[in-house]
């Protein structure tokens, strides 16, 4: 059986707008193309088509790790040879928001954002709060405004306090992107029941690249004491593939090392649970920061034990967030408020412009890939987002 990271998406055509279909994308002599399994699956797939007749995958989601991995293993065949009446071209589908988001929660799981961060804001104390090596800090955000990639993203408005104490109401002058990896809850959890951590991944059904937009001066009036509000719920971007879990097993890695000691719930000694993904964020078409998933502090597993470890409920379709993806270096800083330092040193651009933040009419494109079996490549697609004017 030759391996391939066969993505799952929704799509519509331009003869059948108002139809979602659910696809597949290709790779090797179809690459470029996406086989429609909302067409296809009568013939090629009869005892699972009924996961595929809404065009979206919420029924695939809603399946167990058994019929991903039978689905998988048959679209692996299927791929060799694909029937050519049921083959888009990638380039005529209008990608749409792959499944219906259920709980959004996003995380703060780098140590090397989350410490650039607190060294802006706290200057002279410990840049990490007494917690943040306990526990996978996140909030719980708004699915109702995650938007599919090419989605515009109109600059919000929201309560602002100048430096001089006033307090006004307007556009937000201190909009940022944020590189981030999105996980696609599959099987849920009931209420009252946490998810272990040596189960975990089996909950997860793929990842997707997320771009979590932030108004940055309006989440500094707002977010003491409650955190982020509407400087974050304005819009959440997600590229439009789903890569499957089962797609990544030669990328996991060992996290970073532990330096405080874990409780037992989120104890991951000798574990493999870090994901090697390497992102790339363009401004405008030029490259502004590589960051590396590999150096996130925390992993997925450990994100979603602790997410539920109060006895919260989880089920298809929820999705959480990794937060701004951050490396040591400079260059792997995933946020502008990170690579301008706050607005102090905006960064420059080949067209001689600068930038501490987002402009009107800016386009932020996020890309990212993880290593195959031997050797290859596996391509997660593409987030991308223009701001428009509030």
């Amino acid at each position: 059986m030759t391996w391939a990271p066969l993505p799952y998406g929704s799509f519509t055509t331009a003869a059948q707008p108002g139809r979602p279909r659910v696809g597949v994308r290709l790779d090797g002599p179809s690459a470029g193309q996406v086989l429609d399994l909302t067409a296809a699956a009568a013939v090629l797939l009869p005892t699972h088509r009924e996961l595929f007749v809404s065009g979206t995958l919420d029924p695939l989601l809603a399946a167990t790790p058994d019929v991903w991995r039978e689905v998988r293993d048959a679209l692996l065949d299927i791929s060799q040879a694909p029937p050519e009446q049921h083959l888009v071209e990638a380039s005529t589908a209008t990608m749409q928001l792959p499944f219906t988001v259920g709980d959004y929660v996003d995380f703060y799981a780098s140590e090397h954002h989350a410490a650039n961060l607190g060294r802006l804001f706290r200057p002279g104390t410990d840049p990490l709060t007494p917690n943040w090596k306990h526990m996978p800090i996140g909030y719980h955000g708004r699915s109702g405004t995650v938007v599919v990639s090419g989605t515009p993203i109109r600059r919000p408005r929201g309560q602002l306090r100048s430096p001089d104490g006033a307090v006004t109401a307007g556009a937000a002058a201190r909009l940022d992107m944020e590189v981030e990896c999105g996980f696609v809850v599959g099987t849920g959890s009931p209420l009252g029941i946490p998810v272990d951590l040596a189960d975990a991944v089996d909950h997860i059904f793929g990842v997707c690249l997320v771009n979590d937009w932030s108004a940055r001066d309006i989440q500094a009036w707002e977010y003491v004491p409650l955190g982020p509000f509407l400087g974050k719920s304005f819009a959440t971007s997600i590229s439009p593939w789903i890569t499957p879990l089962a797609a990544l097993d030669a990328a996991w890695v060992a996290p970073p090392p532990r330096d405080v000691p874990l409780l037992p719930y989120l104890e991951d000694a000798g574990r493999r649970d870090a994901l090697d993904i390497s992102f790339t964020a363009r401004l405008n078409g030029e490259v502004i920061c590589r960051p590396p998933l590999s150096a996130m502090y925390w992993t997925p597993a450990q994100m979603l034990t602790h997410m539920t470890a109060n006895g919260a409920s989880t089920r298809p379709g929820d999705l959480f967030a990794s937060g701004t993806v951050s490396g040591p270096e400079r260059s792997q800083w995933g946020s502008l408020i990170e690579l301008s330092q706050g607005g102090r040193e905006p960064i420059g651009l080949a067209d001689g412009s600068t930038r501490a933040f987002l402009a009107d009419g800016d386009e932020v494109a996020i890309t990212a890939t993880a290593p195959g079996p031997g050797g290859t490549t596996v391509d997660l697609g593409e987030v991308a987002g223009r701001i428009t004017a509030a």
